[in-house]
């Protein structure tokens, strides 16, 4: 019985960490960091304030346990692209699939970051959301080098070509937020992206709709 109980106490511990996330995120969306207050994020819970400082500590500790929870797994996939086997473009469009879906999982908490980022200033403990976007940037330039030098990109200006493909996976994003009725879906995100690959080909390579841009005649 003990034991029972003591299963069900922590399930029930789980919930309410999970249950003060959920009311965090909320609040944190429709109110912004500052208009959002512990009571106010305890009462949607359901809990009282003791359990929320314990998890948390504070109202700072439950924004950056936000964050930080989606940006571990950002830097998972990160991490992840470095080694797995594939062409540079099929690296590239794992990478950028991956970072969207991740993103769609916390879409809420990316609403909060951008009202952050982009917003006033709110009082909310710094993050160095800079450091995420640097990090994304030199994988996909690394990549993109790689690409060059196997002869699946042609030779050209390597921060176009990474700000091209970055490019495809904003919008992508930002049309989750800002239309979601008429928004960019994965498979939309990997028909851009081939679009973008057939147009860094090698010259002569690819035409727009994939086949070879050189006649019967062998001229272009």
């Amino acid at each position: 019985m003990a034991t029972a109980k003591g299963k069900k106490t922590r399930v029930s511990d789980g919930v309410a960490r999970e249950r003060l996330l959920k009311s965090a995120t909320l609040l944190f969306t429709r109110k912004g960091y500052a208009g959002a207050t512990v009571r106010e994020i305890v009462a949607a819970a359901g809990v009282t304030k003791p359990v929320l400082y314990y998890y948390f500590r504070n109202k700072e500790g439950i924004y950056l346990e936000l964050m930080r929870g989606g940006f571990s797994r950002f830097d998972s996939l990160l991490e992840e692209s470095l080694s797995v086997r594939g062409s540079a473009a099929e690296r590239l469009t794992r990478l950028c699939t991956q970072v969207f879906s991740l993103f769609l999982d916390h879409i809420d908490v990316a609403r909060v970051m951008y009202a952050i980022y982009y917003g006033p200033p709110q009082g909310a403990p710094f993050i160095d959301f800079d450091a995420y976007h640097r990090n994304l940037q030199d994988v996909v330039r690394g990549l993109v080098r790689e690409g060059i030098r196997k002869g699946e990109f042609g030779k050209g200006n390597v921060d176009d070509m990474m700000w091209a493909i970055l490019g495809a996976l904003n919008v992508a994003m930002e049309s989750r937020l800002c239309q979601p009725g008429d928004a960019v879906d994965q498979d939309g995100l990997g028909r851009v992206l081939k679009i973008i690959y057939r147009g860094i080909a090698p010259a002569g390579k690819r035409d727009p709709r994939g086949s070879d841009v050189r006649g019967k005649g062998g001229r272009k």
